[in-house]
């Protein structure tokens, strides 16, 4: 008996050291745009661009840099490899206050297990002269892995390359995620305040229904503006979700909405138009003026948003929330953390579903 649980535990030993990847492990590098490069709503010379800024024009500087970052981008690779590493260059790494380091200017790595998309590591380079490289993780054993690597979620990529060790295999992963669902909206549906690129609430929305949604996430400049339409307008979607309700105020609603939607019924007729309201934010708690302002926005947007699904064929209306804890789940006012993000991720599940079903996406 002890002889058995002796060669039991060697045996133990040795396949784990088997899996150690070895200290001086020596990388092959791949161009994360060669394999499958997911989560965009269109073309554009610089793959890791959201829009093309020579094309379209009209955007504010801020505006230019955010649609020139990465967020909602995510490769698709197989490999066989212990150990999986980046190797970046940055046009600009973001650097803000309330959002992890992680999540503006790092990556989150998913690997499928029992086929669902598991965590398995996060961690964002230390960027000199807009370069940076880092391990992600090591020591896995050398089975075969599907992964899903996000990138940065607000910092423009010249060059992403995908790192596995001499000798392993890595390539392109066909997409398992099913449609072309674009979602236009503001600093929440960017990201902002998460912990890493994969906790904005349409990535997980996008892990949990194994629906592709294409992001455009604005952070303060979601506001219904015609050149933004422009990009909308030209995008090949089934479908799309617009948190156009969080940064213009009343007036601004009360302008530019209903001209929004004609503006994309007539560029996509027949396919559903998906508002949804804006959440509480917790700055208003005891500040009057943000209360008194905030609730104009809210008030006006269900005010009209209930005269355009009867005014409209296809548009529709989704009351989003950030959960029971919604109060203790804000970093900083006005965004929520990962937890709230969640929640508002589950909160529109089933109504989105339940619309998107009607026109046979599944």
């Amino acid at each position: 008996m002890k002889r058995t649980i002796l060669l039991f535990t060697c045996l133990c030993a040795a396949a784990m050291l088997s899996a150690q990847t070895p200290k001086n492990v020596e990388y092959v590098y791949r161009e994360a745009s060669d394999l499958n490069l997911i989560g965009k709503l269109m073309d554009t010379p610089n793959p890791y661009h959201r829009v093309d800024t020579c094309k379209y024009k009209g955007f504010t500087s801020s505006e230019n840099k955010q649609v020139r970052s990465s967020a909602g981008l995510a490769v698709l690779f197989r490999t066989n490899s212990s150990t999986i590493a980046v190797n970046c260059e940055y046009g600009f790494a973001n650097d803000g206050a309330s959002t992890m380091g992680i999540a503006l200017r790092g990556y989150d790595l998913y690997i499928k297990k029992d086929g669902e998309w598991l965590y398995a590591a996060s961690g964002a380079p230390n960027v000199r002269d807009n370069k940076g490289k880092r391990v992600l993780i090591k020591d896995m054993d050398r089975s075969e892995k599907e992964c899903m690597l996000y990138l940065p979620m607000y910092s423009e990529m010249y060059s992403v390359q995908v790192g596995v060790e001499k000798g392993a295999t890595l390539e392109a992963l066909e997409s398992p995620f099913r449609h072309r669902i674009a979602i236009f909206g503001s600093s929440y549906t960017q990201g902002i305040s998460t912990s890493r690129p994969g906790m904005s609430y349409p990535m997980q929305f996008m892990r949990n229904t194994g629906l592709q949604l294409l992001s455009l996430g604005c952070s303060g400049n979601c506001k219904m503006q015609p050149y933004f339409a422009d990009v909308l307008a030209d995008a090949e979607v089934d479908a799309m979700i617009f948190d156009t309700f969080s940064n213009p105020s009343a007036e601004m609603i009360e302008d530019r909405l209903f001209p929004f939607i004609e503006r994309m019924k007539e560029a996509h007729p027949g396919i559903p138009l998906i508002f949804m309201q804006t959440i509480y934010r917790e700055s208003r708690n005891f500040d009057l003026h943000r209360d008194a302002v905030e609730q104009s926005k809210m008030d006006m947007a269900a005010r009209l948003m209930a005269e355009a699904v009867k005014k409209y064929d296809d548009v529709y209306f989704v009351i989003p929330n950030t959960g029971k804890s919604s109060h203790e789940t804000s970093v900083d006012g006005t965004h929520p953390s990962d937890m709230g993000y969640k929640a508002w991720a589950e909160s529109i599940e089933k109504p989105i579903l339940r619309i998107l079903k009607k026109y046979g996406i599944r």
